[in-house]
């Protein structure tokens, strides 16, 4: 829940700091912008009830997924998952106070976002990358008699 937390008071302090103004930081700038829909504004147009639901309902079921995963889950991963709920809840409860994500970094060529969306990105990509690694290292060779025999071209 720190994760939260962290975003939601970060959300709480560019409504007030950047109502009026915007910051500069070179290649990031902090700007205040609201977002109605889900990612990259997909569902923009849908009422705030739904989204507020349908989004409701993915954190639970990611919470779900992390409470049946963690016996198994390393530190790791454990982290990275706390870091995807933290950051789907902090979405969630922001979005249920008027329909709206409060989104305050700013690129100029990617959407506006918050960190709520960045812990969300990173854990996911995390886990990916641990599922992968684990595909790859635990993968076990075929043994010898399944492989068709190897001509070598000696008489």
């Amino acid at each position: 829940m720190t994760v939260g937390a962290i975003d939601l008071t970060a959300k709480a302090t560019s409504e007030v700091r950047l109502a009026d103004s915007s910051v500069d930081l070179g290649l990031l700038q902090l700007q205040l912008a609201y977002n109605s829909g889900v990612a990259f504004s997909m569902g923009n147009t849908l009422p705030a009830g739904v989204v507020v639901a349908v989004t409701a309902a993915i954190a639970v079921a990611l919470m779900g997924y992390a409470w049946n995963r963690a016996p198994q889950a390393g530190w790791v991963e454990r982290i990275a998952g706390g870091s995807v709920i933290g950051g789907a809840v902090a979405n969630v409860v922001d979005r249920s106070r008027d329909g709206v994500v409060t989104d305050y970094l700013h690129t100029g060529w990617w959407p506006t976002f918050n960190l709520a969306d960045t812990f969300l990105s990173t854990g996911f990509s995390v886990i990916a990358l641990l599922h992968i690694r684990r595909e790859l290292t635990t993968s076990t060779p075929k043994p010898m008699e399944d492989h068709p025999p190897v001509m070598t071209g000696i008489a």
